[in-house]
């Protein structure tokens, strides 16, 4: 009996072994140079504007076994690139995304977990200086040890919409032409021990 209750604690503890190791809340660092924020708008609804965020920082809390987590983003708003520098142009100035007036995009949120994987954000983005919630759904999540830094990478790839009137980028945006499409692909360092 006591050399089977012994087996079993030993299974246990082990198979715990990893899910032990992240108990703790981990904090991980966006990873800009492999980051992507990208969207999608509708351009006089014949067409579509595709663009996407160059600068951009932030981190993300992982605690899985509690299956909580948080997202701080912050983008540059003066680095929306369609890569076509009269559309570029007209998008940082007071018809859009008015850079003189508001330099960040901001996002924060906390992450939902299903069976044991983050699924989704339930957060809130500030875009011209207004605040709306904007859910993002995690298409994908997978974490592993970079081969080059010895350190756990964690990559995502999340998805959303949202109506860019609703934050006062109402230049064209009667109806559906206001519908921004969004899809970003994410990847993060877990940040080294102090």
């Amino acid at each position: 009996m006591k050399i089977a209750s012994i087996a079993t604690l030993t299974a246990v503890s082990l198979g715990l072994g990893v899910s032990l190791a992240n108990a703790a809340p981990v904090t991980y660092t966006i990873d800009p140079s492999h980051t992507y924020p990208s969207f999608e708008a509708p351009h006089m609804g014949i067409s579509w504007w595709r663009g996407k965020v160059n600068s951009r920082e932030g981190k993300v809390v992982l605690d899985r076994e509690a299956q909580t987590g948080t997202v701080d983003l912050t983008l540059d708003a003066a680095s929306v690139d369609f890569g076509h520098d009269k559309m570029n142009e007209h998008a940082l100035s007071e018809d859009f995304f008015n850079v003189a007036a508001h330099p960040t995009i901001t996002y924060t949120g906390k992450i939902t977990f299903a069976d044991g994987v983050p699924s989704g954000v339930d957060g809130q983005m500030t875009l011209l200086g207004k605040t709306q919630p904007l859910k993002l759904q995690i298409v994908s999540f997978k974490c592993i040890e970079h081969p080059l830094l010895k350190r756990e990478v964690c990559g995502a790839d999340a998805v959303g919409q949202f109506n860019r009137a609703a934050f006062g980028m109402d230049k064209y945006a009667d109806g559906p032409l206001g519908e921004v499409k969004l899809r970003i692909q994410a990847e993060a360092l877990r940040a080294e021990a102090p």
